[in-house]
């Protein structure tokens, strides 16, 4: 969110309260459904999307140019090289959850089904134990974190995979089972199991076999109460405590001048690699030009010629705000973790960016309210600086201003405000050395936690949307999908 609108939300908070304003339909001479006005709605939001998928695939071709590098050099400079191109390329990505629940282009190729390329972009939590070797105990690394109920990979006959299978014989993955080819055919096998935790392709199979497992500081599984003393890979700020893989895993016996070897695990490693970028760089592209000025998707979704169809586009929109603020975000990508001190259910357990995945999946939302896209940052200091394809076009806000919502609006850059306030903190507090993992274990599961605040916030702020809609003459029940999460996520300390 812009720092003038956390301002200005703040200021007119305060002449909200003292005037006892409150939510309000607009005058009775002022259509809330004003179809020229959605239109331009319509124009920014599909804006934004192009211009955050575009982002996204050119910095998913810088990763896949770093991987290369390091694949031909496999330095430690190379490697801590490829792992914050890992990093970068989240942050345009993770602005984008925002489309979903919509039949978008992420979410479906026919714009009816949900049959579109998100689990092979972005699923989790990941298969880990599918792809490499994993060290297992049972608590935060035992069946139900690090198995799985099935798989179409080839291991264990595609049968089910437990912790104590995973630790008896660690070739029994596909880099140790030498007879497995690692191609697109076999990363598209990925969450295919009933409990969709055989994830094997996207963002987070690279940054597990670039990260590993988050093992403590003498090289051990963590317990769920010594994740503090987690080994810290790189000194780069926003790294906090991650993974540890050896640069042995992708170096030792590795050469790049020679053919390559399909029983080399280094080779193997960096063959998924290559995979697994050039696999999610296609999937997004697909996402990108569905977008594009043109496009089918983007055509139809652009054009409107009554009220009723300008309605539908824009639940369309609050869909997708709603939904990621509760059911996705606030429950499966929050609760879900910090009430039962899940390290292995963190968006990114590996490399301990999840702060980062909590505060861009909410900045989505702030983007499709404002109509604005800052960018993206490429330095990984917490501010956006790649601003070739910002948009700053016309929004939500700019929209209930026309048709007399003001107060709606003041409720609503409220409830923005205090999520970003929130979401702030547990960014600084992974920045400063207390990742996501620790801010959930048992000692931090309290009322004072800023992910407790964080995920209170996402509910009311769902709340705000539905009241946005409902204001708007749509129906509310059906932007904040209820069966998005089985969290009550107005008790955070609640088990899911």
């Amino acid at each position: 969110m812009k720092l003038a609108h956390l301002a200005a939300a703040v200021a007119t908070a305060s002449l909200l309260t003292a005037c006892g304003g409150s939510s309000s339909s607009s005058s009775d001479d002022v259509a809330v459904i004003q179809v020229d006005k959605v239109s331009q709605v319509l124009e920014t939001n599909a804006d934004i999307a192009y211009a955050a998928y575009s982002d996204a695939v050119t910095t998913a071709v810088a990763l896949q140019t770093a991987l290369q590098t390091f694949r031909e050099n496999p330095t430690e400079t190379n490697f801590v090289a490829a792992k914050e191109a890992w990093l970068v390329a989240r942050e345009p990505y993770g602005q984008t959850e925002v489309y979903r629940f919509r039949n978008s282009p992420i979410d479906s190729t026919d714009y009816s089904s949900e049959d579109g390329p998100e689990g092979d972009i972005n699923a989790w939590p990941l298969g880990e134990a599918l792809i490499d070797y994993v060290s297992v105990n049972d608590t935060d690394f035992g069946t139900d974190q690090v198995g799985v109920t099935a798989n179409m990979a080839g291991i264990n006959d595609n049968g089910a995979l437990t912790a104590e299978d995973a630790a008896a014989d660690n070739s029994n993955n596909i880099i140790g089972d030498t007879s497995i080819t690692i191609d697109a055919d076999l990363l598209s096998n990925t969450a295919t199991a009933e409990d969709e935790h055989d994830v094997i392709a996207g963002y987070h199979a690279i940054e597990f076999l670039l990260w590993g497992q988050d093992l403590n500081d003498s090289a051990e599984v963590t317990d769920g109460t010594d994740r503090e003393y987690a080994v810290k890979t790189e000194g780069a700020m926003n790294y906090a405590e991650g993974g540890d893989r050896p640069l042995s895993d992708l170096a030792e016996g590795y050469s790049s001048e020679s053919p390559y070897d399909s029983t080399s695990l280094s080779q193997r490693r960096h063959k998924y690699l290559e995979v697994a970028v050039q696999k999610l760089i296609d999937d997004l592209t697909d996402v990108r030009d569905g977008w594009a000025e043109g496009a089918d998707y983007r055509t139809a979704f652009t054009t409107i010629s009554t009220e009723d169809e300008a309605k539908q586009k824009l639940a369309e929109i609050l869909t997708g705000m709603g939904t990621l603020s509760e059911g996705e975000l606030a429950g499966e990508r929050m609760q879900i973790a910090f009430s039962a001190n899940s390290q292995e259910d963190e968006h990114s357990c590996f490399s301990d960016n999840t702060h980062r995945d909590i505060w861009l999946n909410a900045e989505g939302v702030s983007n499709s309210y404002y109509g604005e896209y800052a960018g993206y940052d490429s330095d990984l200091d917490g501010t956006d600086d790649v601003t070739t394809n910002a948009v700053s076009g016309y929004g939500i806000d700019d929209y209930l201003a026309e048709v007399e919502l003001s107060a709606l609006a003041t409720q609503m850059e409220t409830a923005l405000t205090a999520t970003a306030t929130a979401y702030t903190e547990i960014d600084t507090l992974a920045r400063a050395g207390t990742p996501f993992d620790v801010q959930i274990q048992d000692e931090n599961q309290t009322t004072d936690a800023a992910a407790y605040a964080t995920i209170v916030a996402l509910n009311a702020q769902s709340g705000v949307i539905a009241d946005v809609a409902e204001a708007l003459e749509i129906d509310a029940d059906t932007v904040v999908d209820v069966d998005a999460s089985e969290c009550d996520t107005t008790d955070p300390l609640t088990e899911c």
